[in-house]
């Protein structure tokens, strides 16, 4: 069943912003071109404004444009949401959930929840959309994504948080490397090696640079990426050691192919990590479970993490 909700001037305008072209669009939901372009201009007429900045390289969103499209997402959102309502209503969990989540979970918690998702509700779709932490809540604002699993997300009054946890600093090195002996380690000691550290773009770069410059100064030169998943195969390899969380190296931590330092200093904030939805917008109750089998698996893999570490430091918290 598709219910098909979003006026066909919408839904051309979508077609035409993803494929660049009328021709383009055309071919891709078969309509004809004249008809695309006629419901376009009908639309721009009606409205005194272009929707797009027609050039011989094909059709660039204006403006305008740009909030009819995101106009056309939100009514394809609601529309899904009725959706799943009237399949609920039958007996059936359907749904059409996006999530937006960082780089360093693709290969942490986001393959054990889909997993769980395809077992319980396998007629539910989860789209994956990776970004920063700051890009994740902005789509969540803009109603582009329903659900996030973010690090340091800022308490607004629009987002509702359906689980979170602090995230102290640890040092990660490689099993072999010259440091993983030790229980804890001290800034300066870190100072001492060869960094890889993550770009302004995530929010802890932003906290290290306010607090705690210096340690990445007079030292090695840093490697800098917005990469987790470099990161954390820079560290693996014995080459660098990184300053992060438990939750961006969840998974080489429990298989031993990283070792978790405490990091001992004055004036470390905690990071954290959440589970949040958009409190502006009423979601299908398949998405609220969905949400919530995501906040579950999370919270029990920073719990095996920290059970395997344990033994090392006290970072049970």
């Amino acid at each position: 069943m598709h219910l098909h909700l979003v006026p066909r001037s919408l839904h051309y305008i979508e077609a035409v912003a993803e494929h660049g072209s009328i021709q383009a669009a055309a071919r891709a939901i078969g309509i004809s071109a004249s008809a695309i372009d006629r419901q376009i201009k009908l639309l721009e007429d009606r409205i005194g404004v272009q929707l797009f900045d027609r050039q011989t390289r094909g059709m660039q969103l204006s403006p305008a444009g740009e909030m009819f499209v995101l106009l056309a997402q939100r009514w394809r959102a609601d529309e899904t949401r009725i959706q799943s309502d009237v399949k609920r209503m039958q007996g059936v969990d359907f749904g059409h959930i996006r999530l937006a989540t960082m780089d360093s979970q693709v290969n942490g918690v986001i393959p054990r929840f889909l997993e769980v998702i395809g077992e319980r509700y396998p007629r539910v779709r989860v789209d994956v959309e990776v970004a920063t932490p700051d890009g994740a809540a902005e789509l969540l604002d803009d109603g582009q994504c329903d659900l996030i699993l973010a690090f340091n997300l800022r308490r607004l009054r629009d987002v509702h948080v359906i689980w979170t946890a602090d995230l102290p600093l640890y040092c990660v090195v490689a099993p072999g490397h010259a440091l993983a002996e030790q229980r804890s380690v001290k800034l300066a000691d870190v100072r001492k090696q060869a960094i890889v550290v993550q770009s302004r773009a995530l929010s802890i770069r932003r906290m290290l640079d306010e607090q705690h410059a210096w340690v990445f100064e007079d030292g090695p030169p840093p490697v800098v990426t917005n990469s987790l998943q470099l990161l954390k195969q820079l560290v693996i390899g014995g080459s660098h050691v990184a300053l992060t969380s438990e939750m961006d190296a969840a998974p080489e931590l429990m298989n031993g192919s990283m070792i978790a330092l405490e990091v001992k200093a004055r004036g470390i904030a905690a990071q954290s990590i959440s589970v949040a939805v958009s409190a502006r917008r009423t979601l299908p109750r398949i998405a609220n479970e969905v949400a919530n089998c995501l906040a579950e698996e999370a919270s029990r893999t920073l719990a095996a993490v920290r059970a395997i570490g344990e033994p090392r430091a006290d970072i049970s918290r």
